[in-house]
């Protein structure tokens, strides 16, 4: 059986709610995935950092969650809570409709238990859990919030499963959105993204994810990528078409000083088209594709890169651009990517179209100085630092929880 670890990558110095007067919450998270299963990608990470600070705050914080891995399911125990840097996780098996993440197990357990806390907060939509655990609160009269996670987007919708998203947000979206507190999102442009598709929204409350970084990370020689150019741009995130690697390989023909690193999980056999495209597009030996890059790991690739490359049709945050710049490197986005208007304001990266030559431009004009890179690197540490700690994003959830929840009691000893 998976024994997990605490992975202690919280930027900041750690803080405590224990003064007797903070009132502290007993709260719930409802994710259909959860750590040890990384292979879903930033939610599962900013959820859990959310909890483990919100935990190190003295707030009483549990998770509901599945077993769902990929095609198989994590080994790990379901008869008691798994604790994890002070968060109680409960997993629960999908015996069927594994699309769906239905969980028997979890519903009897929010029907039993929800009224036990002041507050939920439930990641995701399309799935069977937030609507399960919509419901049971709205019954027991516990408020909750709903983040989207970025999946309320009119071209995301139209783009894949259009009919059956479309049916799915009118018969079950539509009443779990108008009976929540609130909706969280991580950008003013995933604001802009739901309140587009003209749903009845009590509230919207814009709180980022927060980011954590180690102070000093790994050698790059000292771990899997050590093969990798000297020199070279990263992308990192999950092989998905959404992330715009079509138009950022093409790119790549304009770009003939400077090796493109691409790592990710691969979920859907997508990297056998982008590689077929590198070939096409005559890049292959410029273009490394390297596989997925643990939590671990990662940061050495953030560090050595000459710069990073988030070329995203839709993407409601970012947070390998806010672990980029936690670590000095600077950016290269799209403005579909929510984290565009801070790494703008803080000119710590360049904003460009992601017209394959227009790319290739701003790659090239920010590689070429590297002067620039450097002040644009910093610039980003310090904006992420100030602003993305888990500790300041943490603070601002708890005014949300607490703005939804007046009534909320103390936690007693």
């Amino acid at each position: 059986m998976l024994r997990i670890r605490s992975s202690r990558a919280f930027g900041g110095p750690a803080s405590s709610s224990s003064d007797s007067r903070v009132q502290l919450l007993r709260i719930l998270q409802v994710s259909p995935a959860y750590y040890p299963a990384i292979r879903y990608g930033g939610p599962i990470r900013s959820i859990h950092g959310l909890s483990a600070t919100l935990a190190r705050r003295g707030h009483d914080v549990h998770v509901y969650t599945t077993t769902m891995d990929g095609a198989c399911d994590l080994d790990v125990p379901t008869d008691r809570p798994v604790m994890l840097d002070g968060v109680a996780i409960h997993y629960f098996p999908v015996p069927a409709l594994r699309r769906l993440c239905w969980s028997p197990s979890m519903g009897a357990r929010l029907r039993r238990d929800i009224d036990r806390f002041d507050v939920a907060h439930l990641h995701s939509v399309y799935l069977w859990p937030t609507w399960a655990a919509a419901r049971c609160a709205h019954k027991a009269g516990v408020p909750y919030l709903i983040s989207p996670r970025g999946m309320l987007v009119r071209s995301l919708i139209e783009r894949r499963s259009r009919w059956v998203k479309k049916a799915w947000i009118n018969l079950i979206e539509r009443n779990s959105l108008a009976r929540t507190a609130g909706v969280h999102v991580t950008a003013d442009l995933e604001a802009e993204d739901v309140r587009d598709l003209g749903l009845r929204l009590p509230a919207v409350f814009c709180v980022p994810n927060g980011v954590g970084w180690p102070e000093r990370p790994a050698p790059l020689s000292a771990g899997p990528f050590a093969g990798v150019p000297e020199r070279y741009a990263l992308f990192l995130s999950r092989l998905h078409p959404k992330k715009g690697l079509d138009r950022l390989i093409r790119a790549w023909r304009w770009v003939p000083q400077l090796a493109l690193v691409i790592a990710g999980n691969d979920e859907e056999g997508y990297r056998a088209q982008l590689e077929a495209l590198a070939a096409r597009e005559g890049v292959s030996g410029r273009v490394h594709f390297v596989g997925p890059a643990s939590d671990t790991d990662k940061w050495a690739l953030y560090q050595n890169a000459q710069l990073f490359i988030l070329p995203s049709y839709s993407e409601n945050f970012g947070n390998v651009v806010a672990e980029a710049m936690a670590m000095s490197c600077p950016v290269v986005l799209t403005p579909e990517v929510g984290l565009a208007q801070l790494v703008g304001s803080a000119g710590a990266g360049m904003i460009t179209s992601g017209e394959p030559q227009s790319l290739a431009e701003a790659v090239n004009a920010l590689y070429g100085d590297s002067a620039r890179r450097k002040e644009m690197g910093r610039r980003g540490r310090d904006a992420v630092r100030d602003l993305l700690s888990w500790d300041a994003v943490a603070a601002q959830m708890e005014a949300v929880y607490r703005q939804v929840r007046p009534c909320a009691q103390p936690l007693t000893a």
